[in-house]
């Protein structure tokens, strides 16, 4: 094997013959809402297929999702035996033809593609164990990347470039992978995920109880005006540390009122509720609206100490 003998006598001790497995459990990245920039990171697409591993071996390959369900691709499953000495496993994402990598939403057909990020096992070999960069060069060298198959490339511009490009191409956002990280079993803060959020202003209305260790309050409610209306958006409780949370406990107290000033939308909360009135903006990113009209996972940003109240609507 070429490919063992060229590695040096370090990283050749770290690759061990095992028989073949019938299961491996995939690395989770983690959640982040960091934007960096660092050389010894691998940034990439965030792909928006289903993960999938592929285990190769005996003339036969098993797509398996994380649950370990199998699923029948019988084109892809064709390219992978064809490989060369096919005794391998990869981790990688089924994907339609407008979501490939670097295809902007709407762009591409609807062929199936796996798109492969990472090799746990080559020829008979366990590799998990070399750093990425090592994995990242031998699934360059070792595989022939045709239709139905690709591989995932490092994105040319730095962790903010890449971050603000996902976000202005459409991709559901970047990935960031420290290179000299081996590939472990579990969910790692070596790899992170750096999804694209959407953002606006949001005008406070209210405040709900803490809960638990939590002090302050539990979440500001939040919504946005449509003239006359104000118009009730949803709870934010995340993104505040305990200074910010007395802080803006003792603003919002200080301008308490006995009633909602929301008069458009639906559940607010009926127990623990505050309201006050509509003088504090805040910055909030999420996920998307909710066919309710509410937010789906948000997280505050700052406080906007620039932006009249009155002048906050929901944006398009």
């Amino acid at each position: 094997m070429e490919w063992l003998a060229a590695l040096d006598a370090d990283l050749r001790a770290k690759v061990r013959a095992t028989p073949t497995p019938s299961w491996l459990e995939p690395m989770a990245a983690t959640r982040t809402d960091a934007r960096f920039d660092d050389p010894g990171w691998v940034f990439e697409q965030k792909l928006d297929g289903i993960r999938y591993l592929a285990f190769v071996a005996g003339g036969e390959a098993r797509l398996l999702t994380r649950n370990r369900i199998r699923h029948r691709h019988p084109a892809v499953e064709a390219a992978l035996v064809d490989q060369p000495g096919a005794d391998f496993v990869v981790d990688g994402e089924m994907v339609s033809g407008r979501r490939r990598p670097g295809a902007p939403r709407g762009v591409g057909d609807d062929a199936l593609q796996y798109v492969v990020f990472d090799v746990l096992r080559l020829d008979g070999h366990d590799v998990t164990q070399l750093p990425l960069h090592t994995r990242k060069q031998l699934l360059r060298s070792r595989f022939a990347w045709r239709e139905p198959l690709a591989a995932v490339d490092a994105l040319a511009e730095n962790g903010l470039a890449a971050y603000e490009r996902a976000c202005r191409e459409g991709w559901e956002g970047v990935m960031a992978k420290r290179g000299d990280s081996v590939y472990e079993h579990k969910r790692s803060r070596a790899w992170l995920k750096m999804k694209c959020d959407a953002s606006q202003e949001f005008v406070v209305g209210g405040f709900t109880d803490p809960s638990g260790a939590r002090i302050g309050f539990g979440a500001l409610l939040i919504g946005y005006y449509e003239l006359p209306d104000l118009v009730y958006a949803g709870k934010l409780g995340t993104g505040f540390d305990t200074s910010l949370l007395r802080d803006l406990h003792a603003r919002l107290t200080s301008i308490e009122v006995a009633d909602p000033p929301f008069t458009r939308g639906t559940g607010f909360p009926k127990k623990g509720a505050h309201w006050a009135r509509p003088e504090i903006v805040v910055d909030a990113a999420f996920m998307e609206w909710t066919s309710e009209g509410k937010l789906r996972h948000p997280r505050f940003v700052r406080v906007r100490v620039d932006k009249a109240p009155g002048d906050v609507v929901r944006e398009t």
